[in-house]
C-alpha cells in the first residue's frame, strides 16, 4: 500500500494541532512544518510511531517551503495571524501562501487545503480580510485545483475566544460589548474544521472550490458573552462600547505582546462573521456541526469559581 505523505504548514498552532490528529487517524504520513519544530514536539503522540515528522520551515522563505514539500503527495496551509507580531499580515497571508501554493505547483502537487477566513474581501477595510483575500487570489493563481476553506470563528480547548473573555470574567467586573454586541458570529468547532479539511482531501468534487465552515447556530457577541458568563457560573455587567470609544482603546492596547484588541479587529466586529447563504459548507463535505453549548463545558470549567466539580458542591452544609 502506497504511504500517502502530506506537509501541514502551521501544524503546532491551535488548528493545527486537531489538523494533524484528525489526518494521522485518516492514515496520512505528515511532516508538520514551523518555524519552531522544537515547539511542535508534543504532536508526537497523536500518531504511530514514525508517523509524525518534524522540518523547520518559514513560509515566507521560497526555498524552505520548496524543501518541506519534498516527497509529500498533498499539502495544507494553516498560518494565520490575529495580530502583526514579528512578521505582517502580508509576510504571512499573501507572500507565504502564495509561496505554498507556486512550490506544490512546481512539484506537481495538485492537492492543497488553504485556510482562510469568512470575511476575506480586498475592499474591506481591515487589513486582516484584505490579505486574507489577496492570499486566496495567490494561491488559486498558482493552483486553480486548491481548496480554500473559510471558517468563521473556530472554537475548542485552546480557543483564543472563549479563553480569553472567561479569563477576563475572573478578573473584572466588567466585560465589554464592543459596538453594542450586536455583531453576529457562526462559531465553528475547531474539530470539524479539521475533518473539513480530511474530508476535502478525499473529495475530487472539493477541487478549486472554496467552503465557508460555521456551527448550526448564529449568535450575537453579547449572546456569546452570555454564554461564557453562564457556563463559568458567574455574574457580570455587559457594558456597550461604541465602536469610536473602542478603537480608541484599542490603538493604545494593541501595543501589548498579547493585546486584547487591535484597531485591526475593531475593524472586523464592524461586520457580521456568518456563512453566505449560497456558500458550501460543512453539510457539501459530509459533517453535521457541533454546538457550542455541547464543548465549553469540556475547557470551561477551569474559570469557574469552585473548578471542574462545581455542580457537585453543595450550596449549604448542614
Amino acid at each position: 500500500m502506497e504511504t500517502k505523505q502530506i506537509t501541514v504548514f502551521g501544524g503546532s498552532g491551535f488548528l493545527g494541532r486537531h489538523a494533524v490528529r484528525a489526518l494521522a487517524k485518516a492514515g496520512w504520513r505528515i511532516k508538520v512544518a514551523c518555524r519552531h519544530p522544537n515547539r511542535a514536539f508534543f504532536l508526537r503522540p497523536l500518531g504511530q510511531v514514525g508517523q509524525i515528522g518534524f522540518v523547520k520551515c518559514d513560509i515566507t522563505e521560497p526555498e524552505q517551503v520548496e524543501a518541506a514539500l519534498q516527497g509529500s503527495i498533498a499539502a495544507v496551509n494553516l498560518p494565520g495571524l490575529l495580530f502583526p507580531r514579528g512578521q505582517s499580515f502580508e509576510d504571512v497571508h499573501v507572500t507565504g501562501a502564495g509561496n505554498v501554493a507556486e512550490a506544490a505547483a512546481r512539484q506537481g502537487i495538485r492537492k492543497l487545503v488553504h485556510l482562510s477566513a469568512i470575511g476575506a474581501d480586498s475592499e474591506a477595510q481591515s487589513r486582516y480580510a484584505q490579505t486574507k483575500a489577496e492570499g486566496e487570489k495567490r494561491v488559486h493563481a498558482a493552483l486553480p485545483a486548491a481548496i480554500v476553506l473559510r471558517p468563521s470563528l473556530v472554537f475548542g480547548p485552546e480557543d483564543q475566544f472563549f479563553n480569553k473573555f472567561a479569563g477576563l470574567a475572573r478578573i473584572s467586573p466588567v466585560l465589554p460589548l464592543i459596538g453594542g454586541g450586536h455583531t453576529r458570529f457562526q462559531p465553528v468547532f475547531v474539530g470539524d474544521v479539521a475533518a473539513a479539511i480530511c474530508a476535502a482531501l478525499e473529495m475530487p468534487q472539493a477541487q478549486g472550490k472554496t467552503y465557508e465552515l460555521g456551527g448550526p447556530t448564529t449568535y450575537s457577541f453579547k449572546e456569546l458573552m452570555q454564554l461564557v458568563l453562564r457556563e463559568i457560573g458567574r455574574k457580570r455587567i455587559l457594558a456597550p462600547l461604541p465602536f469610536a470609544l473602542a478603537a480608541f482603546k484599542a490603538f493604545f492596547l494593541q501595543l501589548a505582546p498579547n493585546p486584547l484588541l487591535t484597531l485591526d479587529q475593531v475593524k472586523l466586529l464592524r461586520h457580521d462573521n456568518v456563512v453566505a447563504p449560497t456558500a458550501l459548507t460543512l453539510a457539501d463535505l459530509g459533517i453535521t456541526p457541533t454546538t457550542v453549548e455541547a464543548e465549553l463545558p469540556a475547557y470551561l470549567w477551569r474559570f469557574r469559581a469552585k473548578g471542574e466539580y462545581a455542580d457537585l458542591v453543595p450550596e449549604k452544609l448542614n
